[in-house]
């Protein structure tokens, strides 16, 4: 007998980005368990990263469901732009230093009236949609996955409608204790307001899914009656043809979106250094930043003469196409977030980096959870964004394995594969009352 299960995300394919990948992942694999997913999502989200070739990952006997959404992004962008003479992406609107006034105003907006979040115009519509829809499909089971977090409040307002429904919320981070808040004007009544929705959905849910040890003890400490982890993981299909080249220059690549989280300055500022002390390293050195970057970074490099010379950004690309860089990538820079549980941070990247074969070479917290992941697969290190001399020493390190040809000893990761972690999701799905 087939087993249905409706999935509710807000990044769905055509999107394109990390928020993507999770799901779309689960939902290839769930068929081939005897499984039927459904899938629904908004018919036009305000998310600018497209990606067409993952749309190829998506099983022909699967519903999408796509259901019209109204958010205020799109409007504050424009508005944004036009205040502040220069066109606004969403990276710009994360800063965590020196912010204009139309950053300031925009953040206090969205702390303090969107709350959880802004898509929250999409929560009662959305239910009285899908309280019809679960009955028609015989559907019993039902996963919202967040952020955005007002997925979870559909998901806690349809079981509110029907107790029968069995719920698991899926965090691919935190919430209350995000460090995405801590960049914005939230007053304190706000705070207050996204921890009792959040309690809400930690007490109601059958199940609460999370992706790191560290979140799993943070959602049990907020109160979740049940928090399991699925870490991410990476699709073996998306790398079988992978075949590395020595390449010419001794190439250094970040792949993902860069906001003021996550800084990559420490590791520039080595980058740097090391042009300056070492004529061979300068000579060969050349940096590439894939995807979406804040603009405040991008003045950093084009007013650093040395940095100038060796980095180069290049536009979000798609994810097959994605894959064919890490063949002429010589090792991977992976940029953690410098907040109050950055420990508890592994980025979905992450097992993509180690999926590649290639060095990892890690800034931020070096007793976190991604450090950890890291030294297990023999994949590379976390240095402290505040260790410059480490920074520079794994650079050079790097560097000089490059010259020789060698590349790490890795260690089998096959129990993050995405066969593998999408079998420990129907095991909890089956064990659900």
């Amino acid at each position: 007998m087939t087993k249905r299960v409706l999935i509710i995300t807000y990044y769905w394919p055509p999107s394109g980005g990390s928020g993507v990948q999770r799901w779309l992942k689960f939902v290839k694999y769930l068929p081939q368990f005897g499984w039927e997913p459904f899938v629904f999502t908004p018919e036009n989200p305000a998310f600018s990263i497209q990606d067409k070739s993952l749309l190829n990952d998506v099983p022909a006997q699967v519903e999408v469901v796509r259901f019209p959404i109204w958010e205020p992004y799109q409007l504050f962008q424009r508005l944004a732009s036009f205040f502040s003479g220069k066109k606004m992406q969403p990276m710009d609107l994360v800063a965590t230093g020196r912010k204009t006034f139309i950053q300031k105003f925009g953040m206090w907006i969205r702390a303090n009236f969107f709350i959880p979040d802004a898509r929250r115009f999409w929560i009662k519509p959305s239910v009285e949609y899908l309280s019809d829809f679960v009955q028609r499909n015989q559907i019993d089971k039902i996963i919202t996955t967040g952020p955005p977090h007002s997925m979870h409040l559909i998901g806690r307002n349809l079981k509110r409608k029907n107790q029968a429904l069995r719920w698991v919320a899926d965090f691919r981070d935190p919430w209350s204790e995000w460090d995405l808040l801590d960049t914005l004007h939230v007053s304190g009544w706000a705070r207050n307001k996204h921890k009792r929705m959040e309690a809400s959905v930690l007490r109601e849910a059958d199940r609460v899914l999370t992706v790191t040890p560290y979140y799993v003890k943070q959602f049990k400490h907020l109160g979740a009656k049940s928090a399991e982890l699925i870490s991410n993981g990476f699709d073996e299909d998306d790398f079988k043809s992978i075949q590395h080249h020595r390449t010419a220059s001794f190439t250094v690549r970040h792949m993902g979106g860069v906001d003021e989280l996550r800084d990559p300055r420490p590791v520039m500022l080595a980058i740097k250094n090391l042009c300056l002390q070492k004529p061979d390293f300068r000579e060969a050195a050349k940096v590439e930043f894939i995807g979406t970057v804040n603009s405040s970074f991008r003045e950093f490099v084009a007013h650093d003469e040395v940095l100038a010379a060796c980095v180069n950004f290049v536009s979000h690309i798609p994810h097959n196409e994605l894959m064919k860089t890490y063949e002429t990538t010589d090792l991977l820079l992976l940029i953690l977030a410098h907040a109050a549980h950055a420990k508890g941070n592994i980025p979905g990247k992450l097992f993509e980096y180690l999926a590649s074969g290639n060095e990892v070479l890690g800034v931020g917290a070096s007793d976190g959870d991604s450090a950890k992941l890291l030294t297990e697969a023999g994949a590379g290190s976390v240095v402290d964004a505040s260790d410059q001399e480490g920074l520079e020493t794994a650079l050079w390190k790097s560097f000089l394995n490059w010259k020789a040809g060698a590349k790490p000893d890795r260690k089998t990761i096959t129990e993050y594969s995405r066969r593998v972690l999408t079998m420990r999701l129907v095991t909890l799905l089956e064990q659900l009352p």
